[in-house]
């Protein structure tokens, strides 16, 4: 699970999380703080490594932690097979520079492209 606490409670960490992977898969690219991009990376190159197995049962690890349906079916079917022939390092990470408000970094995470 995570290695970084985010300043944010368990519960809360886990289901933003849980949001920032679905919405790079179903996106492909997403710009939050680089903190958090490093989690969410971690996060979806394991359910990228699901689609690949391509088993009933790594469908429903995958739609226990993927908060929208279609896109355990994008991941599946047009995702993980892209990357059939690549063992890991499916994202990148770029950093942005500080944020206006915070002067937190920033970083866009987004999908391999082959």
């Amino acid at each position: 699970m995570p290695g970084r606490k985010l300043g944010r409670p368990t519960a809360h960490r886990n289901a933003m999380l849980r949001g920032l992977v679905t919405y790079l898969l179903e996106n492909g690219s997403i710009e939050t703080t680089l903190a958090r991009a490093k989690e969410v990376r971690s996060m979806a190159e394991k359910m990228i490594t699901l689609g690949k197995k391509n088993t009933l049962a790594s469908r429903r690890a995958a739609l226990a932690y993927i908060t929208k349906e279609d896109v355990v079916t994008k991941l599946f079917n047009e995702i993980a097979p892209k990357y059939a022939d690549r063992n890991g390092g499916y994202t990148r990470i770029f950093k942005m520079g500080p944020r206006r408000g915070d002067a937190a970094e920033m970083a866009l995470i987004k999908l391999i492209e082959d």
